[in-house]
């Protein structure tokens, strides 16, 4: 499997999974407005964390090890009895905690009590997740990038069905309760596929704790947890600090802004997880490693930036299409926006060195620096340029964090 095919097959799901978020966002622009996307936006950074706490945060070493251990039977039954353990009592008591905290957690992301239900559901949910997360764990770290795209493409067709319906049903509570029902559809149609692989058993479904395992998977948990957590949590700061200074319809522009941005480099964050983590995990010397990361810029680099220039040309149209008339003020956001997805993307490649080599100290000391700087850079330049203050800060930030992968990445080579 190389790139070219892993991202073949990434791109199928990725594309499914876009239109899927953006048949959501379009029906919650259409009944609500930019005021409503801001709101959305809340919703989607609590999914985004607790979906990520539910199984432990340890997807990210399920796919490392399972790479490792795939030709070693006896450690990868031990993996994967662990990893299993460790996700379902995470999901319990992340679960626990969401319904105790629902009424709170209505009022302060949403705001709005008649939304407690519908945190409650997501927090019910935090069991399939979380097998669904350990599912295409497994599936990735075998590097089935055809099986996995497979799983993506059909659950995310169906939860634009349900999606349709629900908001048809229920308006905007509906898509959001949407969003929620289409991460178990995948555990629908992951299950069944994942059992007709060749290399799957029934000892993949056993439970049982394993303290050396354990240990190896908690390394990979507080990382991914991180830079899970840290994110959605900034944005939520960020929103907070935009809605106070320029109200909520300004930050539907940001959020439509940043919506498109995720969406198109979704089609390259895929392919570097699907590829390249299991890849730079399984690769030990010098050489190998950075032919990987050289091919890695051939070919990702001349991609992000296309994308960019075309989102860019088409901008008017873009926002027009996925948002409505309304959003028309959102345009004069998207160069400085652009410009640091390219940065982001060029500085990712290298990130995942750090998550493929398990260097949990440094990599979650600049999650946090870098989160707060990003947070402070919005503060200081939003004061000086206004709402596009806070595109300049993510572009600076991202240009922060690039120049620090650099220096880690060489001396992690000089050291091989």
């Amino acid at each position: 499997m190389n790139i070219l095919r892993a991202g073949f097959y990434a791109s199928f799901a990725t594309a499914a999974k876009l239109l899927a978020g953006l048949v959501i966002l379009k029906l919650v622009a259409w009944m609500a407005g930019p005021e409503g996307v801001g709101r959305l936006g809340q919703f989607m950074s609590l999914m985004s964390m607790l979906a990520v706490l539910a199984g432990g945060g340890i997807s990210a070493g399920v796919v490392k090890y399972v790479a490792e251990y795939r030709d070693h039977p006896e450690r990868l039954s031990r993996l994967l009895s662990a990893a299993l353990w460790y996700a379902l009592c995470a999901s319990c008591l992340i679960g626990c905690l969401g319904l105790l905290l629902s009424r709170q957690l209505a009022v302060w992301l949403l705001g709005d009590i008649r939304y407690q239900g519908l945190i409650a559901v997501l927090a019910a949910a935090q069991l399939g997740i979380a097998l669904v997360n350990y599912i295409l764990a497994v599936i990735n770290g075998f590097m089935d990038v055809k099986r996995l795209a497979f799983v993506q493409v059909l659950g995310s067709l169906l939860s634009i069905v349900v999606a349709l319906l629900l908001a048809r049903w229920l308006q905007l509570y509906g898509a959001l309760l949407a969003l929620v029902i289409g991460q178990l559809l995948v555990l629908a149609v992951s299950l069944p596929a994942w059992w007709r692989s060749p290399y799957f058993h029934r000892g993949m479904l056993r439970i049982r704790f394993d303290r050396d395992m354990t240990l190896r998977l908690a390394t990979f948990s507080v990382m991914t947890l991180t830079s899970a957590l840290v994110p959605p949590l900034v944005n939520i700061a960020v929103r907070d600090h935009l809605a106070a200074q320029f109200g909520w319809g300004q930050v539907g522009y940001w959020q439509a802004v940043s919506k498109v941005s995720d969406a198109y480099l979704l089609f390259l964050t895929t392919a570097i997880n699907v590829y390249y983590l299991p890849k730079l995990a399984s690769t030990h010397e010098r050489a190998p490693l950075l032919a990987e990361l050289r091919l890695a810029y051939r070919y990702i680099m001349p991609v992000v930036l296309l994308l960019a220039v075309g989102v860019y040309v088409c901008r008017s149209w873009v926002t027009a299409l996925l948002f409505s008339a309304d959003f028309s003020a959102a345009n004069s956001l998207y160069a400085p926006q652009l410009v640091g997805d390219v940065v982001k993307i060029a500085s990712f490649v290298l990130s995942y060195v750090m998550l493929a080599k398990a260097m949990t100290r440094l990599f979650v000391a600049s999650e946090f620096a870098f989160a707060i700087s990003y947070v402070v850079l919005v503060y200081l330049f939003t004061a000086r340029f206004g709402l596009v203050g806070a595109m300049y800060a993510f572009t600076v930030n991202y240009a922060l964090y690039l120049v620090f992968n650099v220096i880690v990445v060489r001396r992690y080579l000089r050291e091989l």
